[in-house]
């Protein structure tokens, strides 16, 4: 550019000599003062240049930074699209890993939702079946209840009855204590007539005394004789005393019949008019009260022994103790 502007000088002051021989005054002058005017200029011009030139190599200087720089930027580039590429593999993996993770999450969801169905339905029958059972107890609570006050009921009437049953066995006891005492005291007051068809004995809480008919009466006869009479008289005497008791005579006949026109006419009676004979020398000899007595006929048929007929031809007195206070506690 330096030599361009040399050059152009040297052809502007060439021009001018060629000019200043050739033209006249006035025109040398306006050429001398263009001269002026083009060297300023020329001066301004290279100023210029000298600006643009500085400002070219700073431009130059910043270009090479700014290539430079653009290296580093395309190596930065390149690590950067090296990154990426890695970056994208990882993400497209990533991706897929997600795609199977939700593909396995709808899987695993959608059979969590199945499950939950199953359950619910499994957890409504079991509710039903807890309603269910739920109404069964409350059914068996009810009965439970209605039994407990039964059971209350029978605890207490159980409570009662074992009373009762204290006061029975108590009862029986002294019944039995009662019962021994009798039969000690009309064994004692009948010991002179043992061996003679006399017997007493104790069963079924009651004393029984049985008489051989040979030792009250004549054969077919209702009259006691004296040795009968003093027995009756000595067993009236041991029980006169004695309160709550029942008497039974009884008379018994063998099988053998009778057929006569007078009385007694058969074993009937014969057996009945034999025991109220024996009644009524009991209570003329004795302060017996009357109604605790009965009498009573068996005719033939209560044998002791079939084969024995003196053993059924007998008279028994069942001393009995009375037993009302124990059938009222039975009863109670």
């Amino acid at each position: 550019m330096k030599k361009t502007y040399i050059y152009s000088t040297a052809i502007i002051i060439g021009i001018m000599l060629i000019f200043q021989s050739c033209v006249p005054q006035r025109k040398f002058q306006e050429l001398t003062t263009e001269k002026t005017t083009m060297e300023t200029e020329n001066v301004t011009l290279r100023e210029n240049n000298e600006s643009m030139t500085t400002s070219i190599n700073e431009m130059e200087a910043d270009n090479t930074l700014l290539n430079e720089k653009l290296k580093g930027l395309k190596s930065d580039t390149t690590i950067l699209g090296t990154s990426l590429r890695h970056m994208t593999g990882k993400y497209d993996k990533i991706n897929q890993l997600n795609d199977i993770m939700t593909a396995k999450s709808d899987a695993l969801l959608l059979e969590s939702i199945n499950e939950n169905k199953e359950l619910l339905a499994e957890l409504d029958i079991t509710r039903e079946q807890l309603l269910a059972k739920e109404d069964i107890l409350n059914l068996l609570e009810a009965d439970l209840n209605e039994k407990e006050a039964n059971l209350n009921g029978l605890s207490s009437d159980l409570e009662s009855k074992s009373k009762r049953v204290d006061e029975l066995e108590k009862l029986l006891e002294a019944q039995q204590t009662a019962v021994n005492s009798l039969k000690d005291k009309v064994s004692a007051a009948l010991l002179g007539f043992e061996g003679e068809g006399l017997t007493v004995e104790q069963k079924n809480g009651k004393v029984y005394v049985s008489l051989e008919a040979n030792l009250l009466f004549p054969s077919g006869s209702t009259v006691i004789n004296t040795e009968g009479k003093q027995a009756l008289i000595d067993l009236a005497k041991a029980v006169e005393d004695q309160s709550d008791l029942e008497i039974i005579v009884e008379g018994h006949t063998d099988s053998d019949k009778m057929n006569s026109p007078k009385h007694p006419k058969d074993n009937w009676e014969l057996s009945v008019l034999r025991a109220t004979s024996v009644v009524k020398i009991m209570t003329a000899n004795s302060t017996i009260e009357p109604a605790i007595l009965s009498a009573s006929g068996k005719s033939e048929y209560v044998p002791v022994d079939p084969s024995d007929k003196s053993k059924n031809r007998r008279i028994e007195i069942i001393l009995s103790p009375n037993l009302d206070e124990l059938f009222k506690i039975i009863e109670g």
